[in-house]
């Protein structure tokens, strides 16, 4: 096998553990710190893991976040992977998955010599499990989904890809793109060296403009679509209660059939 140059996605969140706060326009409050979307770390290990048994190579960091934040790919970085391309740009604001994919796409053709793209099935503040297979129609590469395992062997990727009765076992020519399942891989815990290393790692920090894509085609001013309200979720109200006088059986059936479920 020679030397393996693996690009992964990764998204920068706010932290799940702090309550989540929107900005005046309904979009997600993203101006705080962000960390790497634990969904991505998958893909990071996998990454690291084929570049060592290929026996020579690097993993490269693509991502798109506001603020010029990097905190998250440092944690990427300190994993071991090599460097890293963060696109930062206002016009970006309320962008949607395609947008997404859009940039992400122009950003991994400016990696020279990608062997595989690695995502996430679906980011943790996004859940549309959309973005990987559009990034993939975008750079007209096969593109394989839900792989528990990745092989890579003969210019070729050899996946098991998990469905609900198991797994298929597929193969696509390289390059290609693979989008991984949480739990694929244990993510090593990055090192004090690493940790210590990831600060002089060079972060490749563009705008739009320098991927050569419009500001106005995406962002807000391209969406197609905008959030009007957002309400809390009604309170559960309390449910019926059954008591049993050795016939409750016949209610609890009647309460279900006027439900539909049976």
């Amino acid at each position: 096998m020679t030397a393996m140059n693996v690009v992964v996605c990764v998204k920068q969140i706010p932290d799940p553990a702090e309550p989540g706060k929107l900005e005046a326009d309904n979009t997600l409050d993203r101006s705080g710190k962000l960390i790497l979307d634990e969904s991505d770390s998958y893909g990071v290990e996998m990454a690291l893991q084929l570049v060592d048994a290929a026996g020579g190579g690097e993993v490269t960091l693509v991502s798109m976040a506001p603020n010029g934040e990097t905190a998250g790919l440092r944690t990427a970085l300190a994993m071991g992977a090599a460097k890293a391309i963060l696109v930062s740009d206002d016009a970006l604001s309320g962008a949607g998955a395609l947008d997404t994919a859009k940039v992400l796409a122009a950003a991994i053709k400016r990696v020279e010599g990608a062997d595989l793209v690695l995502a996430a099935t679906e980011s943790s503040d996004g859940y549309t499990g959309t973005v990987p297979e559009q990034v993939a129609a975008l750079l007209g590469l096969p593109s394989v989904t839900f792989a528990k395992e990745v092989e890579l062997a003969d210019g070729v990727v050899k996946v098991q890809r998990q469905t609900e009765a198991g797994y298929d076992e597929v193969e696509a020519p390289l390059p290609a793109l693979v989008s991984v399942t949480a739990g694929v891989v244990e993510p090593r815990y990055p090192s004090f060296k690493g940790i210590m290393a990831a600060k002089s790692k060079p972060v490749d920090q563009l705008k739009l403009a320098d991927l050569g894509i419009d500001a106005g085609s995406v962002g807000a001013a391209g969406a197609g679509q905008a959030t009007v309200t957002v309400e809390d979720a009604p309170a559960r109200e309390a449910g019926e209660i059954v008591e049993d006088d050795g016939e409750a059986f016949t209610k609890v059936v009647a309460y279900l059939e006027n439900l539909k479920v049976i």
